[in-house]
């Protein structure tokens, strides 16, 4: 059996689709389609039911699937370990983390890690979408949630604080809502429904309001926190914010309606159970524990 294209079929099979996987694969639909095809024809079976708003596995599909995943799994794993054996901080380390705690906090202290461990090839992947850190699509994870799986170590990092704000020149221009009926009177930026979200109840601010995004037009959304924080200090409306991201500009923001906050978000740092030797996760950990505290200021 071909492996390459027992790989493509798990992607394919994750990702529901051959565009998606082509676009996680960087080939083209048409590219992912032949290999697919070859790999039935090769078993004799059809591997999908082809849907207009997908692919799903079909029983023959869904065997195989369960079997590569299991075996891909292990041989990644075992890939880990011969690697974290050599004890060696040279070498690469692939984070996931949500795009707005990346942007706005890891970025701009990756000079500090590099100064330090020059040897250590960082890659760092922003994307609010779940890798499966088992089949080594990343090394290790910043999560927004506390993960499940039995496989998985986590350690709580920090819990980020939320507040409401609007910028002085948006207030000015339209007032300060008193309560939190008012702000259904004003313009409230949330994140798409549709798409992946960092954490849980996104659009807290929303709910608070009493909002909905299918009915009220009033809104405006951006599938990224980063971009709605700048919405936010150019006057575009008012959003629901962690309070480490605006620290710096509260000189030109003003806090809504202080007593309305949210539960805290918990920040998890995530690896898998057999990579707990590794001297490059070992270093990454250090480095976040060292650094991690400022997002609860």
């Amino acid at each position: 059996m071909d492996w390459d294209k027992l790989r493509t079929f798990c992607i394919v099979a994750d990702a529901h689709s051959f565009t998606h996987a082509g676009e996680i694969l960087n080939l083209s639909q048409s590219a992912i389609s032949r290999q697919i095809s070859g790999l039935e024809d090769s078993l004799g079976v059809l591997l999908f039911h082809r849907h207009a708003r997908g692919l799903v596995l079909t029983e023959q599909g869904e065997l195989l699937y369960n079997s590569a995943h299991e075996v891909f799994e292990k041989l990644s794993n075992v890939e880990g370990q011969i690697q974290d054996s050599k004890q060696r901080e040279d070498g690469p380390l692939r984070i996931t983390v949500s795009e707005f705690v990346g942007s706005t906090w890891l970025v701009p202290r990756l000079a500090s890690i590099r100064e330090n461990h020059p040897d250590l090839q960082i890659t760092i992947l922003m994307d609010d979408r779940i890798y499966n850190l088992g089949m080594r699509e990343a090394d290790v994870a910043i999560r927004l949630y506390r993960p499940d799986q039995q496989d998985l170590i986590q350690r709580h990092l920090a819990s980020l604080q939320f507040q409401i704000y609007a910028s002085k020149e948006y207030v000015e221009k339209f007032g300060m809502p008193k309560t939190a009926a008012d702000l259904k009177n004003h313009t409230l930026i949330g994140y798409p429904q549709n798409v992946a979200q960092p954490f849980s109840q996104t659009n807290y601010l929303f709910d608070l309001a009493g909002v909905d995004p299918k009915t009220d037009y009033n809104i405006i959304m951006i599938n990224s926190l980063y971009a709605i924080f700048r919405a936010v200090r150019r006057g575009a409306g008012i959003a629901m914010l962690p309070k480490y991201m605006v620290g710096h500009y509260m000189d030109r923001l003003e806090v809504v309606l202080e007593e309305e906050t949210r539960d805290p978000v918990d920040i998890y740092f995530v690896y898998p159970e057999e990579r707990r030797h590794s001297r490059r996760i070992s270093i990454f950990r250090e480095f976040l524990l060292n650094n991690l505290h400022v997002v609860e200021n």
